[in-house]
C-alpha cells in the first residue's frame, strides 16, 4: 500500500514538475499587454499573444549590472521542430515542440474562434473566448491550465475596453477617460500593488512614464513587466 501512494505521488509531481507555468506578462509602455510568457520545465520561456499565438521563446537574458532590459531574451540554440506533412491545413508549418515542450493546436473542425490557436503547451491545455461572448474579448485567451483570464467589455470605459481585467485571483485596474490624458488606459493597479503615472501637471518629458512602482514585479508568483 505504502508503494503504491508512492508511485501515485511520483506520478502526481511528475506531471507538476512538467507543466508549463504562467511566468511573466508584459505591457508595451504599461498599457498595451504585448505577451503571456510561459516557462518549460527545461526554463526555456515561450512566449504567446492574448489571441494564443507564438511571438518568441528563448532564454531569459542575465541580468546584469548594465545594459539590463526587463523580459529580453536569449536565442534558445536547442533542437525545434516544426509541423510537416503530418499536421493538418492550420498547423501545417508551425512549431511542433522547443526543447521537451511539445505543442498543439486547434484544428480546423473548431470553433472559428479557437482555429490555428495553441491549444496546449505540454501539459498545459490553454482555452479562449468564444464568438458567443462579448466583442471586446473574443477569441482571447480565458485559461491556461488552471489559471483563468478576464477581460473588460465593450460595455465598459473606452480606455479600458478589452483590456486584461484578472489573472486568476488578482484583478487589474487602469487610469480611464476620467484621468488625466497622458495616462488613460495604463495600468492603475495589479492586485495590491499600485502605479503612479507622470501627468501632465509634471516635467516636461516625464509624461506617461512610471512615477511609483516597479517595472518588474512578481505579484501572485507570475512576473509583471511595464515597460
Amino acid at each position: 500500500m505504502k508503494k503504491y501512494c508512492f508511485i501515485v505521488s511520483f506520478l502526481i509531481l511528475s506531471q507538476i514538475s512538467n507543466a508549463q507555468e504562467l511566468s511573466q506578462i508584459k505591457y508595451a509602455n504599461g498599457s498595451n499587454l504585448s505577451f503571456f510568457s510561459f516557462t518549460t520545465d527545461q526554463k526555456i520561456i515561450i512566449r504567446i499573444s492574448e489571441q494564443g499565438n507564438i511571438i518568441e521563446w528563448g532564454n531569459l537574458w542575465e541580468k546584469g549590472p548594465y545594459n539590463y532590459f526587463p523580459g529580453k531574451l536569449q536565442p534558445y540554440m536547442g533542437r525545434v521542430e516544426y509541423y510537416g506533412a503530418e499536421g493538418d491545413s492550420l498547423n501545417r508549418g508551425k512549431v511542433k515542440s522547443i526543447g521537451t515542450c511539445f505543442i498543439t493546436y486547434y484544428g480546423p473542425f473548431e470553433i472559428e474562434t479557437k482555429r490555428g490557436k495553441i491549444k496546449s503547451l505540454g501539459r498545459t491545455y490553454l482555452d479562449y473566448y468564444t464568438n458567443y461572448e462579448n466583442a471586446a474579448y473574443e477569441g482571447k485567451l480565458k485559461y491556461a491550465g488552471t489559471t483563468n483570464f478576464t477581460y473588460y467589455s465593450t460595455f465598459d470605459n473606452d480606455a479600458i475596453k478589452g483590456k486584461l481585467k484578472s489573472v486568476g485571483a488578482n484583478q487589474i485596474t487602469y487610469f480611464t477617460t476620467f484621468d488625466d490624458k497622458s495616462i488613460q488606459g495604463k495600468v492603475k493597479s495589479i492586485g495590491s500593488v499600485n502605479y503612479i503615472w507622470y501627468t501632465a501637471n509634471d516635467l516636461r518629458g516625464y509624461q506617461g512614464s512610471l512615477k511609483s512602482g516597479s517595472i518588474e514585479q512578481v505579484i501572485g508568483g507570475v512576473n509583471y513587466i511595464l515597460r
